[in-house]
């Protein structure tokens, strides 16, 4: 004779409870995360990573909303964590100037990914440069204007940019390494604005020290850019102190009013003292 235990479910109370459960477990669970999630995205709290990261980077400063002063944009869940499109732009001329800002990853490796300056000819802000992004975390852009620092951000989901191998073998890296080029775009409304927009491409790969050589599986040493500059002619449109955070090959979007000249100038070092400059016409290609 077989006995069965008293608290054995049967087929039907275990199909009972497994419908049951979506309805109301899960929407819990749903809800806890979102709310967490929501907490993470949210710039101005001091919970998480940014805790810990803060007084290092801002001391004791209290950034304030950045609400229509700077928006910072970046993709919620990304394609490539290797090369995230971050979009920094302010909603029009009439917003506070920014003269510098920090663009901050909460959990990578070397959280301050870029210390960035800006001349007059930059305002109002609209730039976009690429990022690793090593785990989900969020990007922050602590800006300073004229009555105090301010600050924005987004959440982004990407996993793994850090480590990311390389596109091209070391060898082929280094030896194209340093070559700059612009790609200049023809104002879209003709001489009532002033305005242009221009992309710079820098080859460098960039490397984080996280990455291995794909043949020998050894660590590659780190050597990065950690300075560009940008300027039409003697004025300075901006500049970007870097670190392991900057994608391979760094591309740099930006606007900016003309002033005339007839070239921007480029100047950008690496961490192994390597110099490149290049001055390069501003009329777009035809």
């Amino acid at each position: 004779m077989t006995v069965r235990h008293k608290n054995t479910f049967s087929l039907a109370t275990l199909l009972t409870l497994s419908l049951a459960l979506p309805l109301t477990v899960f929407p819990a669970i749903h809800h806890a995360q979102a709310a967490d999630e929501a907490e993470r995205g949210n710039p101005l709290s001091d919970k998480g990573s940014w805790n810990d990261l803060r007084a290092d980077i801002i001391g004791d400063a209290k950034p304030a909303d950045a609400d229509g002063i700077v928006e910072l944009d970046a993709p919620y869940r990304a394609h490539d964590a290797a090369t995230v499109p971050i979009s920094i732009k302010q909603p029009g001329p009439t917003a506070p100037a920014i003269n510098s800002a920090i663009l901050v990853i909460d959990e990578n490796p070397a959280p301050v990914a870029a210390e960035m300056t800006f001349g007059p000819a930059m305002q109002p802000l609209d730039l976009e440069l690429r990022v690793r992004i090593n785990q989900y975390s969020n990007v922050r852009l602590i800006a300073e204007t004229a009555n105090g620092p301010v600050m924005t951000g987004r959440f982004v989901k990407a996993s793994g940019g850090c480590s990311a191998p390389a596109t091209k073998d070391p060898q082929l890296a280094l030896s194209t390494m340093g070559q700059i080029r612009i790609k200049h775009f023809a104002p879209a409304v003709e001489a009532a604005s002033q305005r242009r927009e221009a992309q710079l491409m820098i080859r460098h790969p960039n490397y984080s020290g996280l990455q291995r050589d794909q043949i020998t599986q050894l660590f590659i040493a780190a050597q990065f850019i950690n300075h560009i500059e940008v300027k039409q002619g003697e004025d300075l449109l901006f500049t970007v102190d870097g670190g392991i955070s900057l994608s391979e090959n760094p591309v740099i979007r930006f606007a900016y009013t003309d002033n005339g000249a007839k070239a921007l100038t480029v100047h950008v070092e690496d961490t192994e003292g390597n110099v490149w400059d290049k001055t390069l016409p501003k009329e777009p290609a035809s």
